[in-house]
């Protein structure tokens, strides 16, 4: 990695480096993955060859360097062999979430104009439903059948494709789309540059160290993995779901494979431990609870040696919970975005009692130090507002000191730049003498020693008389009771209202508990609910849009 050069300047293909991974090791395992009752794997040189059979069927297929090909394909072994196949060609890799709805697919396919579409049979259903998934040219069925596709497996009659198209740093490798939640989705688009250059930074930040054996919930993590020899066990359950997978088969899988680190979110852990100790807990729904805490027994996960958890809130109470369910292994805490991962991390071993202490004070929650491929600064928080490109001085002037929160911004290689078309810049990207910063949409700050403590979402500050709370500061202070399963603070009318799911076995003054812990958040009222609504992806962040429909829904 360290030939690797930016600004248009020629660099590898990303392709080339899994190609020396199949070179150094070619008859380790690659990629294992749960096949009915036995299981699936290949190997780092069957992967290679695999994926060259592929991009050679791909070709014969029409497609040339640039064109993009939709996949709608989960983490598997077929993901990956088709997006090696991909970048091999200078292809890019389009993926969105088939589950977002028929609008969000055809607002997409309309941004993308995909050549071609991979899937297996039951995603190919939908091109019977959407309009712009019809208009794709080109259609292959990974398992299954579907009409006017070729099947995936014809690859094999290939001869694996021995050449790799050259690539600079600025050509497009993956395309991304965003929820489009607040209106057209935004294409984020990364350059095999940026890959390279966020799988540097993830190898380094996560230490990645060839022949773990990674057990990861993410697709980035397992182009990172390929590209550093890390074995890779795709997790046996609905991904789309963590906070409502069966543990069962994941627990078993990290025994039976030996896996020594994981990465995933923290839904999908609190699932891991309570299926560890055989607890068994539903909601009201018949669903199993993410967030119940139990009270007692002891748990394990088994052989792991580095637990890497992010992607959503993670407080200090469940960070002991996983630390203590691995006595000889590591719990890190990863702070990131969709536009910049990793951006700073946290060994849980290095937090000291003073730190916890801050946080359960109101002083928002640590992430640790920035990792060293990102440029990161404090600005006064105007989220909603344009920022105009400012020059050095200007820029400088601008930064807040240590212990100053305000908006989190960051830049570096593995940042990305912009969207495609500019759809998105103008809200979330300013300049500083032409360097693009990319602003995180949080709110934080650093500490005299450097360390970054975040506070949640930029937009989502409390300014009234009192003074400027930020909801997640109080969320994880009120994370310290034991019986408060999640919390969310809004502003309702002028109150300060904070809304909190309670364990069954909660006291029954836990409101006038919850006031007299939280005494310096000013609260003006404290209200149940049953449960407090959060993020589809990974079932852990809060979704303050439903939590205002909830209050309204209770009376509250």
């Amino acid at each position: 990695m360290s030939s690797l050069q930016f600004g248009g300047f020629p660099v590898v293909n990303i392709t080339q480096i899994l190609v020396d991974q199949a070179r150094q090791r070619p008859d380790a395992l690659a990629i294992v993955e749960s096949a009915g009752e036995g299981k699936r794997a290949l190997t780092f040189a069957k992967l290679a060859d695999r994926s060259a059979r592929a991009a050679a069927l791909l070709r014969s297929a029409g497609l040339r360097n640039g064109d993009r090909v939709l996949v709608f394909q989960p983490m598997s072994i077929e993901l990956y062999t088709a997006l090696l196949a991909i970048f091999r060609l200078g292809l890019v890799a389009t993926v969105l979430d088939p589950t977002a709805g028929r609008g969000h697919i055809e607002q997409c396919c309309d941004i993308a104009r995909p050549k071609a579409f991979i899937g297996p049979a039951r995603a190919h259903i939908l091109r019977f439903l959407c309009r712009g998934l019809r208009r794709i040219e080109r259609h292959f069925v990974t398992a299954g059948w579907a009409p006017w596709a070729t099947h995936w497996s014809t690859l094999e009659r290939f001869e694996a494709l021995d050449s790799i198209t050259p690539c600079n740093a600025s050509h497009d490798a993956l395309l991304t789309f965003t929820s489009g939640s607040t209106g057209i989705p935004k294409a984020a688009v990364r350059s095999h540059g940026f890959l390279l250059a966020q799988h540097e930074a993830l190898a380094e930040s996560i230490e990645l160290e060839a022949g773990e054996v990674d057990l990861p919930t993410l697709p980035i993590f397992v182009l990172a993995n390929l590209a550093s020899g890390v074995t890779t066990v795709i997790p046996r359950g609905d991904l789309r779901r963590p906070g409502f997978i069966d543990p069962e088969p994941i627990l078993a899988q990290l025994e039976r494979h030996r896996v020594t680190r994981t990465v995933g979110s923290p839904a999908l852990y609190a699932r891991l431990l309570h299926g560890a100790r055989g607890v068994r807990v539903h909601n009201a729904r018949g669903h199993a609870s993410p967030e119940l805490r139990s009270e007692s027994g002891e748990s394990s996960l088994g052989t792991l040696e580095k637990l890497y958890t992010g992607g959503a809130p993670v407080f200090p109470p469940f960070l002991q919970e996983l630390r203590s369910a691995l006595p000889k292994g590591r719990v890190i805490v990863v702070y990131g975005s969709t536009e910049a991962e990793p951006i700073a991390h946290l060994d849980w071993n290095e937090a000291e009692p003073a730190d916890l202490d801050a946080m359960y004070a109101g002083m928002g929650l640590l992430v640790g130090e920035p990792v060293r491929q990102v440029d990161l600064r404090i600005l006064p928080n105007r989220w909603g507002e344009p920022l105009q490109a400012m020059t050095a001085v200007e820029f400088a002037g601008l930064t807040l000191s240590p212990k100053q929160g305000g908006e989190i911004v960051v830049s570096g290689p593995h940042v990305l730049g912009g969207y495609l078309n500019g759809v998105g810049n103008k809200e979330t990207k300013f300049r500083v003498e032409g360097v693009v910063w990319h602003r995180t949409g949080d709110a934080g700050y650093l500490d005299v020693r450097g360390r970054l403590w975040l506070l949640g979402r930029a937009g989502a500050v409390i300014r009234d008389e009192r003074g400027t709370i930020y909801p997640f500061a109080a969320e994880c202070a009120a994370s310290q009771l034991p019986w408060i399963e999640r919390s969310a603070l809004a502003s309702r009318n002028g109150e300060r209202v904070l809304a909190v799911q309670l364990a069954p076995r909660a006291p029954a003054d836990a409101a006038l508990r919850v006031e007299e812990t939280l005494c310096w958040a000013q609260l003006d009222r404290i209200v149940r609910l049953p449960r407090i609504p959060v993020d589809r992806r990974h079932n852990a962040k809060v979704d303050y849009p439903q939590l205002e429909k909830e209050l309204d829904r209770y009376g509250h």
